[in-house]
């Protein structure tokens, strides 16, 4: 990670809403940033409290239900979301009427709507909000972005952007929202696609230099899952963009060996694989070795600091999610996920228990993703639906 200080300058005031599951990462985070003088922690809001044991090292951290009351109280600069995705914007918009900036977690919205919802009133606020994509603050988009401008691997014919990985079936059973589309009568769409393994198609069309919502011009889809969830947990996308480039996800969480996501840079000269939880890049060409380079990665939170109190640009603004955002309207607007029928998987028993296995699902990941295909393209016996098309207004 780069690192981040301000000398001179105070550490900025933070409040973390939403401090388990995930928020764990950002506990972790915040202590170390806060180590390092970059922010200080202030305030926890959750409906729960914490231990003291939890925040020890932190000094005195506030601990409320009450949200708005907390960022009075504390007087917090920064509010960190990590909250049920369906909560994102009540949230990010209470902060931002105190004047408080954001670091949302992903995905930003769960609709194209609420989006604009969440742009507009933050715009409109004058606070900056930074989406917790954590993969685009990696330094290796940038240098991926230089070799394709360089020629490296000739002209591009397309970008894959695979992940195959298991969650037993208590990760289903994790909070209320876990595997829904929909709750309580609001959007949640919490599937493979749009939530865990959603860095792949973000840093798809980042490299692509198709991240805004103008810049696609139509989504297909084909959901399935084997799961008793509503949502996916298998699927595959097609990302058309305005300037002609095609990207392809293809991903699930019931893999049989899992392993670390990737986009891959097709070219007629080669390729570029991008390993983004690893910071890894290897460029393969005809007739020469591969060459694997490593690469920094700037944290975050430590950007939107470095924004607010030196005017460094933000990595991951809403607007830079906006094409990333039409994926997770694809997915909302579509029919239920297809659930494979019995004989296409099994059950494992998996570290932390029972766990679903699509037979031959990692192979399948690496052929759509290496030939820019869907599953239905590829001969698999249980993906004879025709993709979904999604309407791009």
């Amino acid at each position: 990670m780069t690192a981040v200080t301000a000398p001179g300058n105070e550490p900025v005031r933070v409040v973390l809403v939403g401090p388990r599951g995930h928020g764990w990462w950002h506990l972790a985070n915040l202590r170390r940033l806060d180590e390092e003088n970059v922010v200080r922690l202030v305030g926890v809001c959750d409906l729960a409290p914490m231990d003291p044991e939890e925040l020890a090292g932190f000094g005195e951290v506030e601990q409320s239900d009450d949200f708005d009351a907390l960022l009075g109280s504390t007087g917090a600069e920064v509010a960190v979301v990590c909250t049920p995705i369906h909560t994102h914007v009540a949230l990010a918009l209470t902060a931002a009427r105190r004047g408080v900036h954001l670091l949302l977690e992903k995905p930003p919205t769960p609709s194209l709507a609420a989006f604009t919802e969440l742009t507009e009133g933050v715009e409109r606020a004058g606070v900056a909000c930074q989406v917790g994509f954590q993969s685009l603050g990696s330094h290796a988009v940038t240098a991926i972005r230089e070799l394709v401008a360089e020629g490296a691997i000739g002209a591009v014919r397309g970008i894959g952007a695979g992940g195959a990985w298991a969650r037993d079936e208590a990760y289903w059973r994790r909070s209320r929202w876990g595997g829904h589309r929909t709750l309580d009568g609001h959007d949640v769409v919490d599937g493979v696609l749009t939530n865990p393994l959603a860095h792949a198609t973000a840093t798809a069309l980042r490299i692509a230099g198709a991240d805004r919502s103008e810049d696609v011009a139509g989504v297909e889809l084909e959901m399935y899952r084997v799961n008793d969830i509503a949502a996916d947990d298998t699927s595959a996308a097609r990302v058309h963009t305005t300037d002609g480039t095609t990207i392809v996800t293809a991903v699930t969480l019931c893999a049989e060996r899992p392993g670390d996501p990737y986009v891959v840079v097709h070219g007629d000269a080669g390729r570029v694989t991008f390993w983004y939880k690893a910071d890894r890049v290897v460029l393969e060409r005809a007739g020469r070795e591969p060459v694997t380079t490593d690469h920094e990665r700037t944290d975050l939170l430590a950007n939107l600091v470095a924004h607010l109190r030196h005017g460094e640009p933000l990595l991951v603004p809403p607007a830079r999610t906006g094409a990333f955002t039409r994926l997770v309207e694809a997915v909302r607007t579509a029919p239920d996920p297809t659930a494979l029928p019995a004989d296409a998987w099994r059950v494992e028993e998996g570290p932390n228990g029972p766990r679903r296995v699509v037979t031959g699902v990692d192979e399948l990941v690496e052929r759509a993703t290496t030939r820019l295909s869907l599953f239905s393209e590829l001969g698999v016996p249980w993906a004879t639906g025709a993709p979904h098309r999604a309407e791009v207004r």
